[in-house]
């Protein structure tokens, strides 16, 4: 790659770092969410503190929800739309 990692736009909060948070995201091709979890931890110090280490926690949780979503919230979503066609087959048939 070319010497785009070298520069910063908008702060210098990933100059002192031997590696910025992009360079390593792109190149271990780190999905969405988990790589702007990276970036929050890597900076809260430099930057928001408390607020980038909740955003990071933030991005982890959606990270979870994509890959690993609860047993539970899916049979709930089956039940639901279970009962849904069971209530449309009863009007289609009441109507019919």
């Amino acid at each position: 790659m070319s010497d785009v990692y070298k520069k910063q736009i908008g702060g210098d909060h990933y100059q002192s770092m031997t590696i910025q948070p992009s360079e390593f995201i792109n190149k271990n091709n780190i999905p969405f969410a988990e790589g702007n979890a990276i970036k929050y931890l890597c900076r809260h110090k430099q930057k928001e503190q408390k607020k980038d280490l909740e955003k990071a926690i933030h991005y982890c949780q959606m990270a979870i929800d994509r890959d690993y979503p609860e047993k539970k919230a899916k049979q709930q979503t089956k039940k639901r739309q279970s009962k849904e066609w069971q209530k449309g087959y009863g009007k289609w048939k009441r109507n019919k």
